[in-house]
């Protein structure tokens, strides 16, 4: 039995397209969620046309904290524990997949090892080779690579390395983030989303090193106050743990009373794309949104120091590295970053799928 667990948004979107396929191929699979961001899922699952979790392990608000989600882990670690048969099943065979590198991740292969069930990981084999940039994610992967019998490498680069560590590596040609684009494609006309008549950027930024504390937040805010000199409207699409830390801080009024910044809800993951499609360029700080401007040509700046992926990199996308005179530059001259799209013909969910079904003896 194949044993799917995720707890975040960005994690389904990647998720989904292998879900999607399992389906097509009517191949079972158990789809497990950790609850971390259950307020957020279910529409998402609407978008791809998944059913709701076969098991969900926490049912109470969005975790956003850090002791919120130590206490969290803590209580799912111990329910696997003593209540193995009950999250999967009476199979004593299979594989549990996990992606990415959060929490949630992490969370997942220790209860695939807790059941005695072999683990995958999907998106596997990507590093920065810095432990700080980024924080916790870096740690994170390096914890899973330790704990995976099946890495899902999307190039060879990230092939490379994981070759260290026991277990089949499969190169699946591409992030499966390609799979959520193609399937957004076909459906993005139908999304109604109130795109403005004159030009914008689309901002998003939610990881923990931006805005772990006021010094973080203060830095990424002034960047994105100078972007908002240069003409061009930006729709700061506000994460929930962005919006509280911008309450907190006392920054939310700031940045809602300047006039070239218009801040907005999270949009489900078809009319974020055609937010993306229709702007001028894109500001975050994702590593998913860095590959989906990628695959769609988009000119992006990115506010980070370094980034784990390749995707983009010297063509469409520039590291910040928090340096106002780069980020400066890019506004002046991003029309040079626009490139064609590249929807790949790698179909790397269904590479993903085709190892599932030899492996997990469903």
């Amino acid at each position: 039995m194949i044993h799917i667990i995720l707890g975040t948004k960005a994690q389904l979107i990647k998720m989904a397209p292998v879900m999607v396929e399992l389906n097509t191929q009517g191949t079972p699979y158990r789809f497990i969620s950790t609850g971390q961001h259950r307020d957020t899922m279910n529409e998402l699952l609407d978008n791809f046309g998944l059913r709701r979790p076969d098991y969900t392990l926490y049912n109470g608000k969005d975790i956003t904290s850090i002791l919120s989600m130590t206490v969290w882990a803590s209580r799912i670690l111990l329910m696997t524990l003593f209540k193995k048969q009950k999250i999967f099943g009476e199979q004593k065979k299979g594989i549990v997949l996990v992606h990415g590198d959060t929490f949630s991740t992490l969370l997942g292969a220790f209860m695939g090892k807790f059941a005695r069930l072999l683990v995958g990981h999907v998106e596997s084999g990507l590093r920065s080779h810095n432990w700080f940039h980024p924080f916790p994610e870096e740690l994170i992967r390096v914890l899973v690579f330790r704990l995976s019998d099946y890495y899902f490498c999307p190039d060879d680069n990230a092939i490379k390395n994981v070759s260290k560590y026991p277990g089949a590596k499969i190169s699946t040609g591409a992030n499966t983030l390609l799979d959520a684009l193609r399937l957004a494609e076909k459906n993005i006309d139908a999304s109604e989303v109130d795109i403005p008549q004159e030009a914008y950027a689309v901002v998003s930024l939610h990881r923990f090193e931006n805005i772990r504390n006021e010094r973080a937040l203060m830095r990424v805010v002034n960047l994105i106050e100078e972007s908002a000199k240069h003409n061009i409207k930006l729709l700061f699409i506000l994460h929930n743990p962005t919006e509280k830390k911008l309450k907190k801080l006392d920054l939310y009024n700031r940045l809602a009373n300047n006039p070239n910044i218009e801040l907005r809800p999270r949009y489900d993951y078809f009319k974020f794309i055609k937010l993306i499609k229709h702007s001028e360029f894109v500001i975050s700080d994702g590593g998913s949104n860095q590959e989906e401007c990628a695959y769609l040509g988009k000119p992006t700046l990115l506010f980070r120091k370094t980034s784990e992926r390749g995707e983009g990199l010297g063509s469409n996308c520039v590291i910040s590295e928090y340096s106002l005179k780069i980020a400066s530059e890019f506004y002046d001259n991003y029309k040079n970053y626009k490139k064609e799209p590249q929807l790949l013909k790698h179909q790397p969910s269904t590479v993903i799928v085709k190892n599932l079904r030899q492996k997990s003896n469903p």
